[in-house]
């Protein structure tokens, strides 16, 4: 399959349904891990592929090196997904999912945070890279 930018904002919109519908069946005020698990719930619900705590290589001159770091989900190999569920996301969380974007050498990345009134609108945030613009249209 050729992924192209119109194929990304496709998905990007499908995810964003699931998110959207695991927000408004729970509503905010629950642990990460639960979102986590009904957004997974989900996107299987809906037909979408994923990966599930990914581990994010890390390549240091050429050494594989063996870390911790897992995105919480990767969908249909293109698209990263981080859930939070906090008061307030700090910059780290932004700059965390840049980088597994980059190190997974995906075009597109999705920040949700489920502790918001609104998550379309103040819960999500979406990041795309040199990735994305390599992308045909």
């Amino acid at each position: 399959m050729n992924i192209t930018k119109e194929y990304i904002k496709d998905l990007t919109y499908k995810i964003n349904g699931a998110a959207i519908e695991v927000h408004k069946e729970l509503g905010p005020g629950l642990l990460e891990s639960v979102y986590h698990k009904c957004v997974k719930s989900e996107l299987k619900y809906r037909g979408i592929a994923f990966q599930s705590e990914l581990k994010v290589p890390i390549n240091f001159k050429g050494y594989e090196l063996e870390t911790e770091y897992r995105c919480d989900l990767l969908i249909e190999n293109c698209i990263v997904v981080e859930l939070k569920a906090q008061d307030i996301l700090p910059p780290i969380h932004q700059a965390q999912i840049l980088t597994y974007m980059k190190l997974l050498k995906k075009p597109k990345g999705i920040l949700y945070n489920f502790h918001s009134t609104n998550l379309y609108h103040e819960g999500q945030k979406t990041f795309v890279n040199e990735y994305f613009s390599a992308l045909d249209d």
